[in-house]
């Protein structure tokens, strides 16, 4: 039988070496890498799986969610490290790329495959 506690989620990017960089530099995430793969480790029983794709084509949705205890501090501290934060109309978000609305704060990012990622304010 499986074993959800195990399961992992994964997706594309079009460079190991940039991604590595971002993931384990710019945020700071345990990445090791192995068969030509990036394992992330989020939690002790919680691994994303980052491969390669030479037609990548980055998520439109958002692939990732980083809980935060308050996003305007992650944004603030994210953008000193270059991260760059989306601006969007629809939902419509703030000077600093953070949407303060109905549900959670959130404030959405790319990784340097395109990938769409972002941090939520806990609830």
């Amino acid at each position: 039988m499986i074993n959800p506690s195990e399961a992992f989620a994964g997706f594309s990017v079009d460079d190991l070496g940039r991604a590595q960089k971002f993931y384990a530099g710019t945020l700071g995430l345990a990445v090791t890498r192995r068969f030509g793969q990036l394992r992330i480790a989020l939690s002790e029983h919680t691994q994303l799986l980052l491969y390669p794709k030479p037609d990548h084509t980055p998520a439109t949705y958002t692939a990732l969610y980083f809980p935060v205890d308050d996003v305007e501090q992650a944004v603030d501290e994210l953008t000193e490290k270059g991260v760059r934060f989306e601006q969007y109309t629809r939902p419509k978000t703030d000077a600093k790329g953070i949407y303060r609305g109905r549900g959670p704060n959130i404030a959405w990012f790319r990784d340097p495959a395109g990938n769409v990622l972002a941090v939520v304010e806990r609830s």
